[in-house]
């Protein structure tokens, strides 16, 4: 009995496995890195350590590709006429892989019409401005070589008609899509599709984006939408007349005979809600019937009922006149700001 258990522990071992550190496959792990993972086993028998043996095991990282656009202000504000109006994007390479990115900006079909010429810039100082370098280097369809985890602004750029009215609304969608890195800097590579069947030993890929504004989740692209919004002034102008005086009533009840004043009231009104108005101009041909009273002048910035105005035509500087050659009352009203109204008035009399 004593012999057998000698025997036994003579041939009995203990064994220990140690793992080498080695990195964790986090999400960040670039593409086409290699991580290894050591294996070592050591062991005793009858008390005395024996060689350990070790193995390992290598695989390749695959391309996990994930893209984000974000607009960075919407809505943005414009107005009616308006050229090259700005929609500031940024587009950020969420893959664990250099990565090119096809560019695509399309307007809505819902849009009214009044958004046209719309083009993608790239922002080469990140300001959210389309500067007059940025301009010249001209539209862009997609973007080079971007590194992971790097981030780019771009500018979709449009006119605005000058048909568009206060409160038209007018929107993109920017969409990137992920292409291969080609190295060529005059088009961007192949479309990524999803690595088909089991893991490979070279990179494969998986498309892991999410579902942006138009666009579904897994196709390794997305979108997101900007908003311009048109901020117009909305003007209506109002003009009447009213008698002062003729010469043989006076002001006790006038009629329009020859001879009597009449004062003509310009009233320049902006609705509420609506951008302010200005460089508000007036220009008034008076009709062949009667002549221009100098006397009274030519009163501007008036209020809706044509008083409390300033004599524009003595002012210094000058805002108002009249031409002679085209019989014609010319004024500048101050800004008209939205729910105000502005005023010019002055007299004529009746040939």
């Amino acid at each position: 009995m004593k012999r057998t258990k000698q025997l036994l522990g003579a041939t009995s071992a203990i064994a220990l496995v140690a793992l080498s550190a080695s990195p964790a496959l986090a999400e960040g792990t670039s593409a086409g890195d290699t991580i290894t993972n050591n294996v070592s086993v050591s062991f005793d028998v009858g008390g005395v350590t024996q060689t350990a043996v070790t193995d390992s095991d290598t695989f390749t990282v695959d391309r996990k590709v994930n893209v984000t656009v974000q607009v960075d202000a919407t809505p943005v504000s414009v107005t009616p006429g308006q050229t090259n109006a700005v929609l500031a994007f940024e587009i950020t390479n969420l893959s664990n892989d250099t990565v090119d990115y096809q560019l695509s900006a399309v307007a809505d079909a819902a849009n009214p019409a009044g958004l046209s010429n719309i083009r993608i810039y790239y922002d080469a100082d990140g300001d959210g401005v389309l500067d007059a370098g940025e301009l010249a280097a001209g539209p862009i369809t997609y973007l080079d070589d971007m590194a992971e985890d790097e981030t780019r602004q771009v500018l979709v750029v449009g006119d605005i008609a000058l048909s568009a009215v206060n409160t038209n609304e007018f929107d993109v969608v920017l969409t990137a899509d992920a292409r291969d890195a080609s190295g060529d800097e005059g088009s961007p590579g192949a479309a990524l599709t999803n690595t088909v069947g089991a893991n490979t030993s070279g990179v494969d890929t998986v498309l892991a984006d999410g579902a942006g504004d138009s666009d579904n989740a897994e196709e390794g692209d997305f979108s997101d939408r900007g908003t311009y919004t048109v901020s117009g002034a909305s003007l209506t102008v109002a003009k009447t007349s009213s008698i002062v005086s003729d010469p043989i009533n006076g002001t006790t009840d006038p009629k329009a005979i020859p001879g009597a004043v009449i004062e003509y009231c310009i009233v320049v009104s902006n609705a509420s809600g609506a951008a302010t108005a200005t460089n508000v101009a007036v220009n008034d041909e008076l009709p062949a019937d009667v002549t221009y009273d100098s006397s009274f002048g030519i009163f501007v910035d008036g209020d809706g009922t044509c008083a409390s105005g300033s004599r524009g035509d003595t002012a210094t500087p000058q805002t108002a006149s009249y031409n002679t050659t085209d019989s014609e009352v010319d004024a500048e009203l101050s800004d008209v700001a939205a729910d105000a109204s502005r005023s010019v008035y002055f007299r004529v009399m009746i040939d």
